[in-house]
């Protein structure tokens, strides 16, 4: 079956840190990092609902401006997730710009900001968050919001999706890793939608958010959008009968993490929270050789990237955020990381469309 989660590098593996997640058939998006996202295409940036940031240094903040720029003047929330101090960061940014002319756009944008708080050396437990809104209408204002535990670590929710973070460290700062979930994976099967006489095309989606969200057996599914050519079928049928056509399996879950040091408390925490992971995009700034230069600078080298794929039993691994110091040597960065994983590592996906 075809995945429905699509995740590609925006800047490649040696660019600025952004991960780009699309459901295709639904069109929507989210990022992980605000690296530089210049490259993404208007649409692309519109189809983003959440960007989950990892810390705040500029390489992994600076294409914040890209994303406002597209936005302003679009009816949106947008949520942001970051570690403490980032809704102080957002709020900077916005006030840098004067919002004069906020009153002649008719769309809200809203940023909702949460930022997650903790010692990663502290002992293992719930995360605490709290959450801080700023409005186009406002001006930006900062605007407190709830606050609360992520006792599992879930700090996002959207819909079919949630977001897992856990605390790493970097340079002793506090950084964050991520695990993003696809709450369930409904499987379309082709040969059952034609035994029912029932044709492909956009309803279906309405059929896999129902068999998700649990809905009665009475729940009416609407068969064909409207203008799409003379009707022979009911217009909607219940939800019941279209299960035959429906399988439902574990969905996809994809884990980032990037800039943490090679502690034995960080290898820990990416193991435990990317565990049997489908996808790993993992930092591997440094070659092996280079492992003292990697501690100092708070990075991991590509062997020890294999070695906690392969502790956390991960199905696939995609190495990334490879220093310039080694512009030209992909293969061999690679190629180090594929021994320490102890298996091939698989071509890096592409946008699509």
């Amino acid at each position: 079956m075809r995945p429905a989660l699509h995740a590609f590098l925006v800047n490649g593996r040696f660019g600025d840190p952004a991960l780009y997640v699309e459901l295709p058939f639904e069109r929507r998006a989210l990022v992980f990092d605000l690296g530089d996202l210049h490259v993404l295409s208007p649409r692309r940036l519109l189809r983003l609902e959440a960007a989950l940031v990892t810390h705040a240094h500029m390489d992994h903040l600076i294409g914040f401006d890209t994303l406002l720029r597209h936005l302003v003047g679009r009816e949106k929330r947008f949520a942001l997730v970051g570690p403490e101090g980032i809704a102080a960061r957002i709020g900077h940014k916005l006030q840098g710009y004067s919002w004069d002319l906020a009153g002649l756009y008719a769309a809200e944008l809203a940023f909702e900001v949460t930022e997650v708080a903790g010692n990663p050396a502290a002992p293992a437990g719930g995360l605490p968050w709290r959450r801080t809104r700023f409005r186009l209408s406002t001006g930006f204002a900062p605007e407190p919001g709830e606050a609360g535990v992520a006792e599992d670590g879930t700090v996002l929710r959207l819909p079919r999706l949630e977001i897992q973070a856990a605390l790493l460290s970097h340079h002793g700062a506090p950084c964050l890793g991520y695990l993003l979930r696809e709450v369930s994976h409904v499987n379309l099967w082709r040969e059952r939608l034609d035994a029912l006489g029932l044709p492909t095309g956009p309803w279906l989606n309405g059929l896999k958010r129902a068999v998700q969200e649990n809905a009665p057996d009475d729940h009416p599914i609407p068969i064909l959008a409207r203008g799409q050519g003379p009707r022979t079928l009911p217009s909607t049928l219940p939800l019941g009968l279209l299960r035959q056509a429906v399988t439902v399996t574990p969905g996809q879950r994809i884990g980032y993490c990037t800039d943490l040091g090679d502690t034995p408390e960080n290898r820990e925490t990416v193991a435990r929270l990317a565990r049997e992971a489908d996808l790993l995009f993992l930092e591997s700034a440094f070659a092996a050789e280079d492992a003292a230069l990697a501690a100092r600078r708070g990075h991991l080298t590509t062997r020890a990237a294999g070695e906690i794929a392969r502790a956390a039993r991960v199905r696939r691994l995609e190495p990334f955020h490879f220093s310039a110091r080694y512009a030209g040597q992909e293969a061999r960065m690679l190629a180090e990381a594929a021994e320490a994983f102890g298996r091939p590592l698989a071509p890096a996906e592409t946008p699509e469309g």
